[in-house]
């Protein structure tokens, strides 16, 4: 796992540092209030290879039992496209995106709708409809 600077810009472009963004989530000291909070720091860890935190904030129900990151894979941007619900009264959301990453020399994306719902008063991932 790669350790991330808490005073840098988090990797999830909120634009605030990552010590007062996605690490308290990470850290397990704060639950993302949203949807889109979740997804974001869901890329971070994507970026820092935390797979515990993935696998913490995965639907029990489609949570695979391990996972492995590609190593070779760099991801270098994230942009969120649309956000339909997921705020902090809802039980459900979805969330659009486009990440961008580094692959044996080459620039690609991945554009996805992945869907969050509460479980057990906080947001987990629970599926994707990718589409790249």
């Amino acid at each position: 796992m790669k350790t991330l600077p808490v005073d840098a810009v988090c990797p999830c472009q909120s634009g605030k540092a990552y010590g007062q963004c996605c690490r308290p989530f990470h850290r397990g000291d704060a639950d993302a209030p949203t949807a889109e909070a979740l997804m974001r720091s869901r890329y971070t860890a994507f970026v820092a290879g935390d797979v515990d935190y993935l696998l913490r904030t995965w639907h029990p129900e489609t949570r695979p039992a391990t996972l492995e990151l590609d190593p070779g894979l760099a991801w270098t941007g994230l942009e969120i496209l649309r956000t339909v619900r997921g705020g902090e009264a809802d039980r459900a959301g979805t969330v659009e995106f486009r990440a961008s990453y580094r692959e044996d020399g080459q620039d690609r994306a991945q554009q996805e709708k992945s869907t969050f719902v509460r479980e057990d008063g906080r947001w987990v991932y629970r599926d994707a409809l990718s589409q790249s």
